[in-house]
Formats: C-alpha cells, structure tokens, sequence
C-alpha cells in the first residue's frame, strides 16, 4: 500500500504504544515484517521545549525505516512548530493523535477530546501539514460515544485538511480498548475519502487483520496490543511458535535494546515486556518471577540464554 509517495512492503503496520514502541521494538517488528512503525506518542511541548525525555523518544536509525512519529496536543501553533522539528529528522511520516482515550490527555484537549470539536482539529491538520515536509496521518476513533458516531465525516474533513491517510480505531472513547470493533463504520469511512484507511483495533493475530481488510475494503491495518510479546505477528501462516521460537524473538529484542540504551534502561524495559514475551507458555510464570527480581541487565541475558540452551536440548530430545 501507499502512503502518499512511500510505498509500503506490507500493509500490517505496528500501532503507537506509550511505554512500548521505542526504537528497539520498532526495529524489531520491522525485522519482523511490519511494513511501518509508529513512535510512541509525543507531546508537542515536550519537544518544542526539548524536554529530555521526549527528545530520547524521537531518536531513529536507518534501519527501522521506513518509521513514523506521532504527536499529541491541542494547540495548532505549537503542533506547527513540533511537526517542524520532527520535518528535520529521517523519518517519513508524522502522525496526529485525535483518538487516545486517557483522562490526562483528555483533560489538554488532546487525543480523542479533538473528536468533539471538529474545528480545532481541523486547525490543528492544516498547521501541521503546512509545517512538515512528510506526509501526515491522523489516527481517530469511531465517535466519542456510540450516539455520536463521526469518523467517516471526520476522515472527510481530514483529507480535506491534507492529510494522507486515516487511521481508525474502530472503537469510541467509551468502549475505550476493549469492547466489538464496528467494522460496518470502518467500512463507511473507507467509503468517505479516497485517502488510504488504516482500521485498527481487535487484531491478535495475522489472519484477523486480513479478515479486516477483506471485510471493510481498508487499506491496511495496524497492531497494537497484538504485536506485544510476538512481534512475529506481522508474519502470515505462522502457527503458535514453540517456546524456543519465542525466546529466539526475546533474544533479539535484547540485542536491539542493548544497542541503543544503557543497562539500567534495558532493565526496566525487558521488564515492561516480558510478562508479554511468557504469557500462555509452560514455565512462563517462573520465567517472569525469576526476571522481576533480577537487578542486572547481563544477569538477565545469562539467564535467558541458559533457558534457551536447555529449551534448544529438550526439543532435541
């Protein structure tokens, strides 16, 4: 699929996630064979006041590309001025957060608050256009409840703003993420525009993002919560992988994170995953315990890699 000018090796693209989608994972899911991954989400202050976390969120590198980074806020000036700052690095697409659900974010008159107030939304897509030299998605919910239904009129007025395609999670604010995606608005909204639809929402596994595409004509689809842990998702035919199969994955998630932090972060960040990486394993439990109480990052990788060798020596058995 095309994205504007980029053309796209797959249509299964991995979701922005807070706390999951750094470089590391990113470049993992593009080894992995999503066709694009998105950033976590950034705050458009943070970076227009070069907040230090939010500048260690932006850092890229060649091989995780093609990449997109998403932003967040309510006041189109500064989102203006963030997707500027965001033109000057190597990357290739910059996205507008118009559908995260969480209170805080709410509470600026960001993420899905902008669904209820069209106008500014539309401020805020014509400002960030003018200031990017990439093209520009935007990422939206069905409506703010199930009485107020928006997303094929708000994709409309999206495109109309420039914006290059539409990312739909096919959910309201009040379903939050659980709860049926409505797949007859995502099919609607398909119908909207001529910009490429991206649905989301709901997608465990590979079969049920082509199930996706096929019933609502869109585009492509993008992996959220599906792709923690198995980044192997974006992978068509793959059966449920063996336990070696999976800390192989694990392994190379390690290698990517020692690449580009530090062993404190690494830590901390193994730690955000591995609950993900041994949910539904034999031994799982035990594998996250032990790893929940190490303080060493080199200690940790010695302990996967024993499990792994005596993994590697059963199935050998």
């Amino acid at each position: 699929m095309n994205i504007g000018p980029l053309t796209l090796s797959s249509p299964f693209i991995l979701a922005p996630l807070a706390g999951y989608t750094d470089l590391a994972f990113r470049q993992l899911c593009r080894e992995y064979g999503a066709g694009l991954c998105y950033s976590e989400m950034i705050s458009c202050h943070g970076l227009v006041f070069q907040q230090d976390k939010t500048v260690q969120m932006i850092c890229t590198v060649p091989a995780e590309r093609p990449v997109a980074m998403q932003l967040f806020g309510s006041e189109p000036e500064i989102m203006g001025e963030a997707a500027a700052i965001l033109s000057e690095l190597p990357i290739d697409l910059i996205d507008i957060n118009m559908g995260c659900p969480v209170k805080k974010v709410l509470k600026k008159g960001a993420g899905a608050a902008l669904l209820r107030n069209p106008a500014l939304a539309a401020r805020i897509i014509r400002l960030v256009r003018a200031h990017s030299k990439v093209p520009v998605t935007v990422k939206i919910r069905t409506g703010w409840n199930h009485e107020s239904i928006v997303a094929p009129g708000f994709a409309k007025m999206a495109e109309d703003e420039g914006a290059a395609a539409v990312i739909l999670h096919a959910r309201t604010w009040t379903d939050g993420f659980s709860g049926e995606v409505d797949l007859r608005v995502l099919e609607e909204t398909k119908r909207a525009v001529s910009i490429p639809v991206i649905g989301n929402g709901g997608i465990m596994t590979y079969e049920q993002g082509q199930r996706m595409m096929d019933q609502t004509g869109c585009d492509g689809v993008m992996v959220a919560r599906g792709a923690l842990g198995r980044p192997w998702v974006f992978q068509p035919n793959r059966d449920e992988p063996s336990l070696v199969f999976r800390l192989r994955a694990l392994s190379r998630h390690l290698d990517l994170l020692e690449l580009h932090y530090n062993q404190t972060i690494c830590l901390a960040k193994t730690k955000n995953h591995i609950a993900k990486y041994c949910k539904g394993i034999t031994g799982g439990a035990a594998i996250r315990q032990r790893i929940f109480t190490m303080t060493s990052f080199l200690d940790l990788r010695a302990y996967i890699e024993t499990v792994q060798n005596e993994s590697m020596a059963r199935q050998h058995r």
